[in-house]
This record gives C-alpha cells, sequence and structure tokens, in this order.
C-alpha cells in the first residue's frame, strides 16, 4: 500500500485545541495540504493524543490512510505560561524593561520588587513557586549596591529554579559569584536597562524562550511530546512574535492581534511616529507583546461577558442565558458565531487599548505641556489577525475593520492615526511560520507567509 509523505507537519498545542498542519514541497512551490484539529488533551495526561486525533483527521480530509512525514515541529501554549517574578531596583526603569522582556518570551509574571529585597519578599517567592526569577538593576556602570544586596537576599532562596541576571554589567561577575556560591543556577546575560532611556531586551527574552521549552517538557500531559518532534518546541507567544517580526520586515510598522480561547495576545513592531517620539517621557521596546490573561472566547468567556455587562448585552442578544450555556470553540448555528464574535470584538479593542500608551497634559514651572508615555502605535499602517477566530470565522472582518474607528474614539491614546491595510492568517498558520523561519528557513518561513495572507477589503 502506497505512503504518502509530507515534508513537515507542525502541531500548534493550544490551551483549547490542538491545530496539525501539512506543508509539502517546502523547498519549492509550497503547499498546505490539509489541517486536523482536536481538542487539546494535556488534562488526560497526555498531549500527544490530541495529536494522534488531529492527525486522524488530518488523514480522512487528505483521502489518505497512510501518511509519514519528513519532520516534525510544534509550538505550544497548553503548559500554561511560565511563572516567574522580576526583581529590579527602580520600578519606572529596570522592573519594566525586565517586565517587556518576560511578556515577549511566553512567561507570566506573579511578583515584581523594586528596591532592596528582604525575608517578606523572600517568604512571597516561596509562595508562588515559580519556575524562573529574573534579577536586574541598574544601568550600566551606575548603582551596584541594590543588584549585589539581592543576590545574598535570593542565594538563601529554597528553591531550585534557575535565575536570570540581566542588571548593571560592573556588577554581573560578583552576583554570579554569590548565586552560584549558593548552588543556584545563573545566566547571566546583557543588562535589559544599559543606559537612560534604553531598552535591551532581546538577549533577556531568549533566555526565557530556552527555560521555557524546558518547562514545556515537564508539564503535566506534555512529557511524551519530545518523543515525536524534531526541533526545539517553542511557546506559540513567542513564535508568533517571530512571524510579526518578519512580517515587519516587509511591512515595515506592523500590528498582530491573536484572540485564543483563554487570551488575547498583542504583538506590534514599530518604533512609533517622529511626532510622539518627541514628547515620549520613557522608552519603550521596538517589538512589543502583552497578554491580556482575562480576554478570551472560551476560557475566558463568561469573564468577557462580565466586563461588557449581561444588560447591555441582553439587549443584543435576549436569548443571552441559552448562548452563554452553548459557547464552544466550535459555534453550532450562526447565531452561536454572531454571539462568539461580538465577545471578540470586545477582546480585540479591549486588548489593543491596553497594549498602546497614552497622550497626556502636565502642569510644568513653564505651564502645560503636553506629554506621551506607553507603546506608539500611531505609525502602525498594517494590522494582521491570527487564532482560531480571527483566521476563521465569518465575522472576523468586521473586528478586523473596527481598528479603523478607534482613534477617533480614543484620541488621547496612541493608536494608528492612518488607514490601516488589514490582513488575516488564512490557514491559522502565524506559529508554524515563526518556528520555520526559527529553526529550518527564514525564506520559506517568508514565502509560506506571503501566500497564506488574505487582505481584507474596504
Amino acid at each position: 500500500m502506497s505512503k504518502l509523505k509530507i515534508d513537515l507537519l507542525f502541531a500548534e498545542i493550544g490551551s483549547t485545541t490542538t491545530v496539525v498542519t501539512a506543508f509539502h514541497n517546502i523547498d519549492g512551490n509550497v503547499k498546505i495540504l490539509s489541517q486536523g484539529e482536536h481538542w487539546t488533551t494535556v488534562n488526560e495526561g497526555d498531549v500527544t493524543i490530541g495529536i494522534e486525533k488531529a492527525i486522524a483527521r488530518l488523514k480522512e480530509k487528505i483521502g489518505e490512510k497512510n501518511i509519514s512525514w519528513s519532520k516534525f515541529a510544534a509550538s505550544s501554549s497548553a503548559a500554561g505560561g511560565l511563572k516567574m517574578t522580576v526583581h529590579g531596583l527602580v520600578y519606572d526603569m529596570t522592573v519594566r524593561a525586565a517586565r517587556e522582556a518576560a511578556l515577549g518570551a511566553g512567561a507570566v509574571i506573579k511578583y515584581v520588587t523594586a528596591g532592596k529585597m528582604d525575608e517578606f519578599h523572600i517568604q512571597k517567592i516561596l509562595e508562588i513557586q515559580p519556575k524562573l526569577i529574573l534579577l536586574a538593576g541598574g544601568v550600566d556602570y551606575g548603582e551596584k549596591e541594590t543588584v549585589i544586596y539581592n543576590a545574598k537576599i535570593l542565594s538563601k532562596l529554597e528553591l531550585d529554579i534557575p535565575i536570570i541576571y540581566a542588571g548593571n554589567i560592573a556588577a554581573a561577575e560578583h552576583v554570579e559569584y554569590i548565586l552560584k556560591s549558593a548552588g543556584k543556577t545563573v545566566f547571566v546575560t546583557e543588562n535589559v536597562y544599559p543606559k537612560i532611556d534604553q531598552l535591551n531586551v532581546e538577549p533577556t527574552r531568549n533566555i526565557i524562550k530556552e527555560v521555557f521549552a524546558q518547562h514545556i517538557t515537564k508539564a503535566p500531559g506534555m512529557e511524551k511530546i519530545y518523543d515525536i518532534v524534531d526541533y526545539k518546541i517553542h511557546t506559540t507567544p513567542g513564535a508568533v512574535m517571530k512571524t510579526t517580526q518578519l512580517l515587519s520586515e516587509i511591512y515595515g510598522d506592523v500590528l498582530t492581534v491573536d484572540i485564543g480561547g483563554a487570551t488575547t495576545d498583542i504583538d506590534s513592531v514599530t518604533e512609533g511616529s517622529v511626532e510622539i517620539q518627541e514628547i515620549m517621557i520613557s522608552p519603550e521596546p521596538t517589538a512589543k507583546r502583552t497578554v491580556e490573561g482575562d480576554l478570551g472566547l472560551f476560557v475566558n468567556a463568561r469573564n468577557v461577558i462580565n466586563l461588557m455587562g449581561e444588560e447591555n448585552l441582553r439587549e443584543e442578544f435576549p436569548n443571552l442565558s441559552e448562548l452563554k450555556e452553548r459557547i464552544s470553540p466550535y459555534p453550532k448555528s450562526d447565531e452561536d458565531e454572531k454571539f462568539i464574535s461580538r465577545l471578540a470584538l470586545y477582546c480585540f479593542q479591549q486588548g489593543i487599548r491596553r497594549h498602546v500608551g497614552v497622550k497626556k497634559h502636565i502642569y510644568t514651572p513653564l505651564g502645560r505641556k503636553l506629554v506621551a508615555e506607553g507603546k506608539d502605535l500611531s505609525a502602525v499602517r498594517f494590522l494582521f489577525g491570527t487564532g482560531g477566530f480571527l483566521s476563521r470565522s465569518k465575522y472576523a472582518d468586521k473586528v478586523l475593520k473596527s481598528i479603523n474607528t478607534l482613534s477617533k474614539l480614543h484620541p488621547m491614546e496612541l493608536l494608528p492615526q492612518n488607514e490601516v491595510e488589514i490582513y488575516r492568517d488564512k490557514h491559522y498558520i502565524f506559529a508554524a511560520i515563526g518556528v520555520i523561519a526559527t529553526e529550518i528557513d527564514k525564506n520559506i518561513a517568508r514565502k509560506i507567509l506571503e501566500k497564506n495572507l488574505e487582505k481584507l477589503g474596504g
């Protein structure tokens, strides 16, 4: 019996669903043969069960009972974020820079401190049981007493977890000696805040991604994943950020919105406009990611309904009680899908508004002055939608097009100011593209990306 040989099989293992995509002829005129989908089986103690069932559905769609593949790759968000704590010198400087690095790498920040730590902070860390600690503080060759003091405090912590040091380079050797002498695993990298008004988050992000990959294999239900993959497993959010950076190389100033079952993730790559940069009071990373853990269409749907207000929704959907009971990753009727689209519109707009910064007036000895703080999206001209709803729903275009009315409704927020061109990830493969770009070939990833994008009309 003949067997179909696929070049690359990719599994995106989400909090709700697992999607398997078959890529063929990736060195030439690449084709997406088909996709299979099944709910994620992390709660059954083995995520590979869901992958195997998704592959079975893929076979049905292709019409082949026997398939094999040359390579298998995967990304995951099913293990949950990597719990970590962040400790710096000044909250508005090094702590904020450290948060940016963590959020861009799939971490969930559970605790943040600024200044000198003490036994109370150690107790809080023990209660949280993080998987990683990030220690930062001080510009290069500036104040170093605090980070050295905090290293001594952390050396007493009775947890066997890695500690990243991304602070003042002048203290790096001393900090490393203190922590290693206490038996800690230490990663020393470049300062996240090397100079005033300068962020340097990528080196720290890369280490967090490495630790996350190790964390995945230890999460419940994920132990067997490395038995079937040929490459390092990436975090789905990190892979989508990589794709957004690839989009930036093609288009310039870009914004990606990923609405999932549990979270709404916003990725932007832009320096912002010259006008806003002139009044900006603190730096922001060029590539920024935010995760809204309370905005999701399945796991967090009821939370979104509460945020929107049941009374408001009931005016639009008189049978709200029935619709709430039928919420599913796979809407059964047009009415169900229309209801989900209303929740998605809220997640989309609130996610972006939480991501951006604001303009505001402050009063100085010379009078009132206009300043800006936070991420500036005013120069963004291209928007990309991904995730199950934005990639597949017939109502996705309405949600995505609402980007062009937001700035008029909220004029003091640093939202896109000009008409934005809108595309969607029509095959739901942004995570796959990010992994292919990192692990296989960037040019191949770019070719797949350009073929995959679907431009939405006006």
